[in-house]
Formats: structure tokens, sequence, C-alpha cells
């Protein structure tokens, strides 16, 4: 009953663009004690929700990446402490006036520091823009997020130590565990991993069994030392982070964590009694209005005083605009030391399901959002200075060709261009990682994002004699088109498409050429090759 009606629950909330962690829980409401009551194996239920969230801190151990924390500069380190002291400490007031005591203010603002890492993933991966400069910013920043989660855990669980004794021999108990913690993840990506990766490897089923396996020996051993599981699960994954193998680990376990994350999320929502939360309402209105609407503004300001425009900074700013699973499992652990009521942990859940539910929207429709209110953005953008988005080379104001797009396409036209050094061209990305690449060879390259109401306004197109954009999205080639002869450009204007109906669309438009990366490779095979060997 659970399966199927997670299925069919879940086939509903994708529907409506709803993470399935909101509809999971949901789910375990449905079907738990305040719901229909089905819910009776909450042993194996709890079991499996805690194999799943194992599974999870692994993950995000096995993808932790600190180069890219360096590569998007310190603006990820500043604005992820930013945010996180930010919210806290506001947090942790707005608590206390709400009659929360002292540890319960705590948690509560700690659990509303933390952002979706998953989610936000996702849904950028899905609007296509990870790799976009807000995209990157944000996952640096997640990044952050996700290494201070795992120090407060380790804290907490320092904290639960049971037994009486010095604060000392506690302090000191707890720095030797984690020592012996640290040492063995330390031995093991030395010396035992990567030789014993590159054996299991012959067998990706047996690749795949040993990091399960190893996931949660670590997270036994963490808890059998005084830690909490997580915390041994997230080490576990970062001694794997640095083997060839951990794309092929990462990816054959992300089904079965969503899986057995299933089943945390009922868990959860099945021990909701939505009778002792219901004076609850209020406050998780409260604090659900300061994490959609504070979160991002803490990120406009600071990313604002670190020179970026208001655009990248809004829209990297939305993506913290609600809480994360960890911020559950976070309340979870403190239920289970004894140090939140099943009142708290609900009003955290609460929150985490009214912010996850309407910041999937904002992210959604993130840019009409902004263009209605990006006059109001402005006091969060310095004037008069140079950019961090206004990233060139060589710049002297006129080039004969702009390339809006450096990809495989993008990059194989300037290649050839380079064969003609008279030919001044300029190369326009979005990806903060190609703009680097190119500045490393000298070349001429600037920062732009098609998606951008100001895109034209930042580039020096108007004495170019052909702009190529090799991105082949219909809607933001016939938006460039329409712009371009707003302002009466002279110049020829060659787009880029994959489909012939695309094509086909935009011959409406007067495009002076429509390019076809695959129609034209097969018509160059044709030519070189085909026709020789029919002679």
């Amino acid at each position: 009953m659970i399966l199927v009606t997670a299925a069919i629950l879940g086939s509903l909330g994708q529907l409506l663009k709803q993470p399935l962690i909101v509809t999971f829980i949901f789910l375990g409401v449905l079907l738990g004690s305040s719901g229909f009551d089905i819910v009776k194996s909450k042993d194996n239920i709890h079991l499996l929700a805690d194999i799943g969230i194992v599974i999870l801190l692994f993950i995000v151990g096995l993808k932790l990446d600190l180069r890219l924390i360096k590569s998007t500069g310190k603006v990820a380190l500043m604005t992820g402490l930013g945010q996180v002291i930010f919210t806290s400490i506001i947090g942790y007031l707005i608590g206390l006036m709400l009659g929360f005591s002292s540890l319960h203010s705590f948690y509560i603002a700690v659990a509303l520091t933390f952002s979706s890492t998953i989610i936000i993933v996702k849904l950028l991966s899905d609007k296509k823009e990870i790799d976009a400069l807000h995209g990157q910013i944000s996952i640096g920043f997640l990044i952050v997020q996700d290494i201070v989660v795992i120090l407060v855990m380790i804290v907490i669980s320092a904290l639960s130590r049971k037994g009486e004794g010095a604060l000392w021999v506690s302090v000191g108990q707890t720095l030797l565990a984690g020592v012996a913690l640290l040492s063995i993840t330390y031995a093991s990506m030395r010396w035992i991993i990567p030789k014993l990766s590159e054996f299991l490897a012959q067998s990706q089923e047996l690749l795949t069994l040993f990091a399960i396996a190893w996931s949660i020996a670590l997270a036994s051993f963490s808890k059998l030392i005084g830690f909490s599981p997580e915390v041994g699960a997230f080490l576990g994954g970062v001694s794997l982070a640095s083997s060839h193998f951990k794309e092929t680990i990462g990816s054959r376990l992300v089904s079965l964590r969503d899986f057995l994350l299933l089943f945390f999320f009922v868990h959860l929502g099945s021990n909701l009694n939505l009778a002792t939360i219901g004076g609850q309402i209020s406050a998780s209105v409260i604090f659900s209005v300061f994490v959609l609407i504070g979160n991002p503004i803490i990120v406009l300001i600071i990313m604002g005083l670190m020179g970026y425009r208001k655009r990248t900074s809004f829209l990297a700013g939305l993506t913290v605009a609600q809480i994360s699973e960890f911020s559950l499992i976070f309340a979870g652990l403190g239920l289970s030391i004894g140090h939140l009521t099943e009142e708290v942990v609900g009003l955290i859940t609460l929150v985490g399901l009214i912010t996850i539910g309407l910041s999937t929207y904002l992210i959604l429709y993130s840019h009409p959002i902004y263009n209605l209110i990006a006059p109001a953005l402005s006091i969060f953008e310095k004037k008069n200075i140079k950019h961090k988005e206004d990233i060139k080379l060589n710049q002297e104001g006129y080039y004969d060709i702009i390339i809006i797009g450096l990809g495989r396409f993008g990059s194989k036209i300037a290649e050839k261009l380079d064969q003609h050094p008279y030919i001044r061209y300029l190369g326009i990305d979005f990806d903060p990682q190609v703009i680097k690449k190119w500045q490393s060879k000298e070349k001429n390259v600037l920062y732009g994002d098609l998606e951008d109401a100001e895109f034209l306004a930042s580039i020096p197109y108007k004495y170019s004699k052909l702009i190529v954009s090799t991105i082949p999205d219909l809607p933001l080639s016939i938006q460039l088109i329409k712009e371009l002869k707003k302002e009466n450009y002279a110049g020829k204007i060659y787009l880029t498409m994959l489909h012939d109906r695309d094509m086909k669309a935009l011959q409406k438009y007067e495009v002076d050429a429509v390019l076809m990366p695959y129609n034209m490779a097969s018509e160059n095979f044709y030519n070189e090759f085909i026709t020789k060997l029919i002679i």
C-alpha cells in the first residue's frame, strides 16, 4: 500500500511540479496515525529510513568537490557562511520572541540555515542552468552549507554523550573519537581504497556492494564511538571522493538512495501528530516567510557588496529560499537525544513543507519573477563599477564576429577563425569555467547570458558584421532577433537549431542563416566519404 500510494501521489506531485520530498511527507501523514493508520511495520520502515540517510550522506561526501568552491572564488565561501550566520542569528531571535526555549530556538535556527542540495541541483539541471554563473555560485555555497551541517552534527553528537564526568574528559573523549574516525578515513583514502577499488571495479555489482557496505560500516563505527551515524557515512563518501570510480558508484547509488529516502519521509510523516502541531501553524508561517524572503535578501546583499549584478545575485538567492532534508534529519537527531519535543520537530517539518513547496515554483519561474521586480532590486547592485560578470580580455570595442555560446559547436567555429588572424572575434558564454579556459588562452571573451534582459547592453555588438548564436533554443533565439531588430542592428544574424520544425518557425523572422550542426555533419560525411565509396 505504501509503495502503490507513493507511485500515485508521486505522479500527482510531478504534475504539480513538486519535489518528491513534499509528496512523500504528505504520504506519511496520509498513511500514518493522523490519516488512514495503514503504517504498521514502523520498526522495519525506521530501519530502511536509517539506511537511506546513510546512503544520502555517503553520496554527499562522494560528490564533495572542494575545487568547485575555489573555481567560484570567495563568493561561495562568503555567501555560504554569511547566509548561515545571518539566518541562524535572526532565526534564534525569532524563536525566542515566539516563546521557544533557548535550546529549541537554537535547533530551529540551525535547521533554517540549510538549503536542499538535492532539490536545487535537480531544478537547476532541469532548467539547464547548472553551469551558469549563478548556478555554480549556488552549488558552491551549498557545499559550504553541507560542510557546516556535518560540523554541527559532530558537535551535537559530542554534546549527547552519555555519562557524567568533567568537561575536559568529555572533550578529550570526543577529540580521541574524532581523531580515530578521521585516521580511518585518511588511511583508507591513502592506502586501501585505491588498490581495492581497482580490483572491485572488475565487477560493477561488487563495487556497488562494497560502497554500500563501506558507508554503513563507517556509520556504525561512528555511532559506536559516540558520533552520529551520518558523520561516519559522510566521511565514508569523502574517502572514495578521489577514486576514479566515484561517478560510477554515485550513479548506481542514486536510485537506491531515492528509494530508501521514501521510507525516511514516510516515517517522518507517519509520526507527525497533527493534533499536537496544530498550535505551531502560526509559528511555522512566520519562520517560512523569514526563509522565503530573508535568505534570498542576505544573498543579494552579500553578492551585491562583492560586485555582482542584481540578476546574478537574485537568481542565486532564490536557491536558498527553502530548508533541506538535512534540516529534517538534524531535527530527528535532536529528538532522538532528547533535546527536542515532537512539537518542535513538527514545526520544523511544517516549515520544510511550506518552503520546499513554494521555493520550487520560485526557482522554476525565477526569470519572469526577476523581470517583474528588477527595478526594485537595483538597491542591491553597486553602481559605476566593473561588475564581476564583466570578464573580458583585450576589449577594444569592435569585433568582426561575435560568437554566442562557446560549447562544442561554438569552440569549433572559433578554432577555424583562429586560422585568420586578421578577423577579430569575441566569444560569449555563461559558464565561468569556459570563461577561465578562454582567458588562459588569452582569447577575447565576455560573460553573458541570453536569458538576461540586459544581455545586449553588456556586449559591443553594434559595429560587428556577424552575430552567431550556437545556442539551439527557439524562444531565446526569437528574443535575440527581436532585440537586435529593435536596436536596428545592420549586420548578419546566424542562429543554430537542432530540429526542422524550429528552423521553419524562424523563417518569418528574416534570419540570414539557420545552422543545423547534425545536418551539416551528415552532409559533410556524405560528401567526404559516401560519394567516394560510390564512385
